[in-house]
């Protein structure tokens, strides 16, 4: 495992301390691990849902009322209306 160094205000160095005395975490370096971790899952449910955004905008404008898509959904979703 790679080893690196980092800066940080004593607030913040105080905070991640603190949070690896909670025993959630074995120690400061688990602590930012897994803040990095969920980043990642982060910014990988950002990706897909521009990714659905811009298959949503290339898809064009429907002709479709909100009633028509609501009841479409409700169908696909075995509800009915």
């Amino acid at each position: 495992m790679a080893t690196m160094n980092i800066s940080l205000p004593d607030p913040m160095k105080n905070w991640v301390k603190a949070q690896s005395a909670t025993g959630r975490y074995s120690d400061a370096s688990d602590y930012v691990r897994d803040l990095i971790r969920r980043d990642q899952e982060r910014q990988g449910k950002i990706a897909h849902m521009q990714m659905l955004v811009d298959e949503g905008r290339e898809g064009g404008i429907s002709d479709e009322t909100m009633d028509d898509i609501r009841q479409r959904a409700l169908n696909q979703v075995g509800l009915q209306r």
